[in-house]
Parts: structure tokens; sequence; C-alpha cells
């Protein structure tokens, strides 16, 4: 049985044979959300200028399982040639900031988590959180395909860190305003899932998209509205990097801490945990607080 560099290394080898002399294939590590490192491969045809890199955690695993290594290599080789065509294109109109300021969003991040990933990035701090920005690949062939901007892109912009976050803020008002809903309600356009009737109300607060739903907390206007609505103060739980779940504030925060810490351990995907913390909207101060370790 291979270990995993050994495997990664059989893998790259097999690709570029089957491939032949028209391509490069490459192993490459990917510093992705909360210092995760992954291991992938990058078939390029040597006339493009971008290709789409396939992780190899999971094909590891299904050779842990009994899969063959050629059926693997079969499977890589095949996947690069459906999705190729849809992720290759002429990157130069990247370089033109009127031509992408329209797609550039903001979602946040876990600030502790992600230092070495935030040192090539403009980012603002906001409590134990940092607003980091991106550019969504636009066009059904792409999904939720994106492009983390990084400080060389606003060089090569000529653009300022505020420039981008107020370019940003406008396109997420405009094109991923929030959606603020009751848990329930969400639930039941989900097959399958339920949940427990609770006399606390609960909502769940993202954008349309359901995509880094998360940073609505920085734009929503719906948050006052429901906190004056519910005569109350707001407790929010981050869920994920996609959301958060809002109630009125009950003060009880040890309990809640111990259950994101559950969820954050158990349910959501590592790449997708926001904070281990919890936050209040404060209805005198119209602002959201991070609530401290101490606080009762």
């Amino acid at each position: 049985m291979m270990e995993f560099n050994e495997f990664t290394d059989r893998i790259t080898g097999l690709v570029q044979q089957k491939m032949g002399e028209g391509y490069t294939v490459t192993a490459t590590k990917v510093l992705k959300n909360n210092d995760i490192t992954r291991t992938g491969i990058v078939i390029m045809e040597k006339k493009d200028s971008m290709s789409p890199t396939i992780y190899l955690e999971e094909p590891y695993q299904q050779y842990q399982d009994g899969a063959d290594v050629e059926e693997i290599v079969e499977e890589i080789t095949v996947l690069y040639e459906q999705h190729s065509h849809n992720i290759k294109l002429d990157m130069d109109f990247f370089g033109d900031f009127s031509q992408v300021e329209d797609r550039i969003f903001h979602k946040v991040i876990n600030y502790e988590k992600n230092r070495e990933l935030l040192k090539s990035m403009p980012y603002f701090r906001w409590h134990d959180l940092a607003v980091v920005f991106y550019y969504a690949m636009q066009g059904k062939a792409f999904g939720r395909a994106s492009i983390p901007i990084h400080s060389s892109h606003l060089d090569m912009w000529g653009k300022t860190a505020e420039e981008i976050y107020h370019t940003a803020r406008r396109n997420m008002k405009q094109k991923m305003p929030e959606l603020l809903v009751p848990i329930q309600k969400l639930l039941d356009r989900m097959p399958g899932l339920r949940m427990e009737e609770s006399s606390i109300p609960l909502y769940v607060l993202t954008n349309k998209e359901k995509i880094f739903g998360a940073s609505a907390m920085l734009y929503s206007e719906k948050i006052k509205d429901l906190a004056d609505k519910l005569h109350s103060d707001l407790l929010i739980i981050p869920s994920s990097l996609h959301e958060t779940l809002l109630m009125p504030d009950g003060r009880e925060y040890d309990s809640y801490r111990e259950m994101v810490r559950a969820v954050n351990t158990t349910q959501v995907d590592p790449e997708e945990i926001l904070s281990f913390n919890l936050y209040r909207y404060n209805r005198e101060k119209d602002e959201i607080e991070e609530i401290e370790e101490t606080a009762v």
C-alpha cells in the first residue's frame, strides 16, 4: 500500500504518460481556507494558460479502499476531458478592471486560522474574522468557481483595498442581497430535513445564492428589522462560511458555544468552518459585537 506522497508521484507519472507530449502534468500543493493544504495535479495543454486542479485526497481514499491505480488514472483523465473545456479560457481579460469589477464580491473567513493565506491577500479585520475578496466566474459551465483576489491583482489594476471593498459591497447588495428566513421555511424546501418545533424563533441569514452567505452580516438591513420585530438583541451563531443563525439573545452563551464547537467538529467541512465564537446584534447601538468568553 503506497503512502500518499508515493501515490501522488505515481498518479502524476501515469497521467503524464496517458496524456502524451502535448501536455504537462504537475503535482501541486494548494493552501485552502482554514490553513488546510490539499494536493492536486494540474493537466495543462501546452498552449493553454489555465487548467483545473484535480485534487487527489478522494482518489487516494478510493485506492485505500481497493480501487486499482489504472482505474483511478482513467477516472482522472475522463474528469479532465469533461471539464477542461469549461475551465480553459484566455485570462487576458482579468488584467482589465472594467471587465471584472461587476463580478467582485466579498466573504468572511476566520482570521487566526488563515494568517498564512492572508499574507498574499487584501483584507480587513472584522472581530475575529477577515473580510476577503473573490471574482465569481460567470456562466453555468463554471458552477460556483471563483478566483481569490490577491494583492498582486490590486497592483495590476492600480486599485486600493478600500476601492475593492466598496466595489464588492456594491455588488453584494445588488447581486447577492441578503436572505433572512425562519429556519423551518428553509428546511421545508429540503425534502427529508426536519427539526423539532421550538418556542424560540430561529432564523437563517445568508444571501440569495447561499454561497459565502455569512458575509451578509456586513451589509444586511434585515437584522435590525428582525431585532425590532422581536424587541430584543439578537444572538448570532456562526454556522459556516455560508450562513449564520439568529435568535433572540437569551444570554445562555456557554451552551451555545458548546453547540458551535460540536457542530464545527462533527458536521461542518473543515474548510467551511467560520468561527468558534458567538456574536450579538446590539439593538441600542445598531451594531454587531463579538461576545467575549467571559460574557454572561
